[in-house]
């Protein structure tokens, strides 16, 4: 596995986990974000800019809904 699979692989692996425990804390929720901005940027970097596209999209949608969690929380 090269470099750049390896980035891709921890990218998906922490969406999926942060996707998984996002209803414990909103911490989570920014971690999904974040997790899919660097999905977003490995999307780019293997050239597929569909993929890195939709996932920066995706990562700006986790953000608000993260605002929101903590707005509802009174944490912001």
């Amino acid at each position: 596995m090269d470099g750049l699979s390896l980035f891709g692989f921890v990218a998906v692996a922490l969406m999926l986990l942060a996707y998984m425990l996002e209803e414990k804390s909103p911490h989570f929720i920014l971690l999904f974000a974040c997790a899919c901005a660097l999905g977003s940027l490995y999307g780019f970097l293997q050239g597929a800019w569909p993929f890195g596209l939709i996932e920066g999209i995706w990562s700006l949608v986790a953000l608000k809904r993260w605002r929101d969690r903590c707005k509802k929380s009174g944490k912001i």
